[in-house]
């Protein structure tokens, strides 16, 4: 046998052997779950116990590796937040979110009390999204912006479908822009374009003066980060106003953080009073009770003003007066809370 025939064979042979090689690893492959074709992403393994089958997961996870074009561009972190975002949808909740951290940290700049956009509280009603409330002296409200008012498109966009956080971006943008959202308010017959120049909205919180009749009345427009701080103010203003007569005016006021509603509550329930209590579902709860402040618990003729923009913290403190044995008066325009059955009005 000559060289070449050698060589020949040689080659022949390792050609086989290559063959059965990348065979075996085919098939050891596609054997393996999907999971292990997972590589290089960090706590892939279950830290709850739970009987789902995730393989379907792992699957889709490889098929967009595969097969999608724009697989590059997503980031395998993006791709986790994506699916806790679709986790939390599944609750069909339209007040439990996830946040990424860059939404996160929006969130809180604008609870804090200023950020740039158009000055207004948003959510989802009825699977509509839909204006919680304009903020005082903000672009909204001067545009016109009421509470109550459907959102239907944002620039040429269609709002159906569309979380909040995404029109929350799709709102907001740099200082001078200007965006234009199509609303529907009852009354219309049919829907209505408004411009509005965006700005930096600096979020009121609260102001507070003793009328010429004598009652002293507080308006508080958000529980943000400083809510607790000014109310202390407020209500040391009214300590020393000689007046025995409060309106706490919650009207329009889109909430904000749990802890401030408790604080303010506590100025006027007993200490241990519960102002809210939060149902996990299967027995488990965590109550929040009032810290007992004890300044204005006896001869306080108080009232409450809520409306169809008091919403989160603002119906916590306001139920929390009601279910202290407080009676509620419903009118046209707003609600009334006021004490021992002495009902008041206001238009």
């Amino acid at each position: 046998m000559d060289n070449t025939q050698k060589v020949k064979r040689n080659i022949s042979v390792i050609l086989v052997v290559a063959v059965f090689f990348f065979f075996g690893v085919y098939v050891g492959s596609n054997r393996r779950s999907e999971i292990e074709k997972v590589a290089g992403l960090y706590g892939k393994d279950p830290q709850v116990e739970t009987s789902a089958d995730f393989s379907s997961f792992w699957k889709a996870w490889n098929i967009i590796n595969e097969k999608s074009p724009d697989a590059e561009k997503i980031t395998d972190q993006e791709r986790v937040y994506g699916a806790i975002s679709g986790l939390v949808g599944s609750l069909k909740d339209p007040y439990s979110v996830f946040m990424d951290p860059t939404e996160s940290k929006a969130f809180e700049e604008e609870i804090a009390g200023n950020f740039t956009g158009v000055g207004m509280e948003i959510g989802v009603k009825d699977e509509t999204l839909t204006v919680v409330a304009p903020l005082k002296n903000t672009p909204a409200e001067r545009a016109g912006i009421r509470s109550g008012d459907q959102i239907l498109k944002i620039d040429d966009s269609v709002t159906s479908g569309l979380d909040v956080e995404k029109a929350i971006k799709m709102i907001r943008g740099e200082k001078g822009t200007t965006v234009t959202l199509t609303i529907f308010r009852e009354g219309y017959r049919q829907p209505k374009e408004i411009k509005i120049v965006r700005d930096i909205i600096n979020i009121p919180t609260l102001d507070y003066e003793l009328r010429p009749d004598g009652i002293f009345v507080v308006k508080l427009y958000s529980f943000s980060a400083n809510a607790t701080r000014l109310f202390a103010e407020g209500m040391e203003q009214f300590a020393n106003s000689g007046t025995n007569k409060l309106i706490l005016d919650l009207r329009s006021n889109p909430g904000g953080y749990l802890d401030a509603a408790v604080d303010i509550s506590s100025w006027f329930l007993p200490g241990g009073k519960v102002v809210v209590t939060e149902d996990y579902g299967d027995g488990k709860t965590k109550v929040f009770r009032s810290r007992g402040y004890g300044e204005f618990t006896e001869n306080l003729k108080f009232v409450v003003l809520i409306n169809g923009g008091s919403a989160s913290a603002s119906e916590i403190v306001a139920g929390a007066m009601q279910e202290s044995s407080w009676t509620l008066q419903m009118t046209p325009c707003l609600k009334l809370l006021s004490p021992n059955g002495s009902l008041r009005t206001a238009t």
